[in-house]
């Protein structure tokens, strides 16, 4: 089977597909407080995400235009991947020895803080991929899904950009870039696939 550009741009569209449902679940299950193992989670998003960066990779140099928007796909799974493994691997050690060790609590707020500075700079560039291809989906014609997904890669760049200047203890609530992000995410493969329908 060959991966032609028309086969790994549906392939990308449908991993950002995934993650935004799996976010979603995730979210829910959050915060309704129902438990679920966050290893098996996290450790799928992350495979996923490897994936993505894969496939995103190869759209980006496959493709004739909108590579800034590949780029920021690839480039975010990529930031992506290390936000997880931060979760997976640190949260758990760190919150045990804060936890043992007197004046080690600032340890783990700290590496709680990296997670999520990675986190903020991966939505955003989910963000800017969603107003890129919204923007060229409206040029082709699509003007309601492409006006969609372009507003929502702006909302949640504006949203991430913010938390990342101002940091999770500004004026604005975190929740609201992870929504923002998710939201965008789902637009961009709703968009993706639209756009892999008008191709020859």
């Amino acid at each position: 089977m060959e991966f032609t550009n028309k086969r790994t741009m549906l392939i990308t569209a449908s991993l950002l597909l995934v993650l935004a449902i799996s976010q979603g679940i995730y979210s829910v299950l959050y915060s309704t407080e129902i438990s679920f193992s966050r290893q098996v989670a996290w450790g799928l998003e992350a495979l996923v995400f490897t994936l993505l960066v894969a496939f995103a990779g190869t759209s980006m140099v496959q493709a004739k235009n909108a590579q800034l928007g590949w780029s920021a796909i690839a480039f975010s799974a990529v930031l992506n991947i290390v936000q997880v493994s931060i979760g997976l691997t640190l949260f758990s050690t760190f919150g045990k020895v804060a936890g043992t060790v007197e004046g080690a609590q600032p340890l783990i707020g700290g590496v709680v803080s990296l997670s999520f500075m990675i986190y903020y700079a991966a939505k955003l560039l989910l963000g800017l991929a969603a107003l890129v291809f919204g923007l060229s989906f409206i040029a082709k014609g699509g003007k309601a899904i492409g006006g969609l997904t372009a507003l929502a890669g702006g909302v949640a760049m504006l949203a991430n950009g913010i938390l990342i200047t101002f940091g999770r203890d500004g004026f604005l609530p975190s929740a609201v870039a992870g929504a923002s992000g998710m939201i965008a995410t789902l637009l961009l493969a709703i968009c993706l696939i639209s756009l892999y329908r008008k191709q020859d």
